[in-house]
């Protein structure tokens, strides 16, 4: 069962192989998908983050969602020395977290109904569990980021997440926090793969802040691997990269 949806502005594929999956279910994920859309979207006036940013709303009475998400973001920006940051010019935007977590939670809520082998995209950032309609791994495709209808590489994936930071497709959005409003420009995408979309799209996320550098970054994070491609066309890979790459 296979369904598609427009929310967080942007396209979200959900896609169950094994039986017995139900309408309902697919509802109660899309769902989910919206409320985190409705709270967190910086393009919405009504969200609760775009109350936070007018200063209606402190922090301190935040909901409980949205004091998650700020500590998850705080515990990140430690972690990736603070190149993971969602405080820009004043305004909070989480959207580089909020993303991978609304994509695992919402593959964690079709795990927990039993289903094993199925996989939820949102903008071309995945969370993969298990075999294709095929009983093979998934295959995801790495996008030309200076012709988007050609694939440069195609994954064999399974149970992990895998995510693409770039500005091939919404312009420059990404910026290094510590050379704030200068836009990166060595690198032009830069693909994860990790244990679960989370990691893999905030890791990409601060990866992409780093510039050039952020490649050796992915390089020495256990359990990840890393593919970047920069502005002379150039790809760089980690060490461990060439496992996931489909030859046939």
């Amino acid at each position: 069962m296979k369904q598609n949806r427009i929310l967080m502005g942007m396209p979200i594929t959900l896609e169950v192989v094994d039986g017995g999956a139900t309408p309902q279910l697919f509802e109660r994920v899309f769902d989910y998908l919206g409320y985190m859309d409705r709270k967190f979207s910086t393009y919405k006036d009504e969200s609760e983050i775009s109350s936070i940013n007018r200063h209606e709303l402190a922090l301190d009475q935040a909901s409980e969602d949205m004091q998650i998400v700020l500590e998850l973001s705080e515990q990140m920006r430690l972690e990736t020395g603070g190149y993971f940051n969602i405080q820009r010019k004043g305004s909070i935007d989480p959207s580089g977290l909020v993303k991978g977590l609304a994509i695992l939670n919402a593959a964690q809520m079709i795990r927990q109904e039993g289903f094993e082998n199925f996989y939820v995209e949102a903008g071309g950032d995945i969370q993969v569990f298990g075999k294709n309609t095929f009983c093979q791994n998934w295959r995801v495709g790495i996008r030309n980021p200076f012709n988007m209808h050609e694939i440069v590489k195609v994954l064999s994936l399974s149970d992990c997440g895998i995510a693409t930071s770039g500005v091939y497709i919404r312009g420059q959005h990404i910026y290094n926090p510590y050379d704030e409003g200068v836009p990166i420009t060595d690198i032009v995408s830069l693909t994860v793969i990790g244990p679960d979309i989370y990691y893999a799209d905030c890791f990409a996320t601060a990866a992409f802040a780093m510039g050039k550098e952020g490649i050796d970054f992915i390089e020495h994070l256990d359990g990840f691997e890393g593919y970047v491609i920069d502005t002379h066309r150039q790809a760089t890979f980690t060490s461990g990269f060439s496992r996931y790459v489909c030859h046939d």
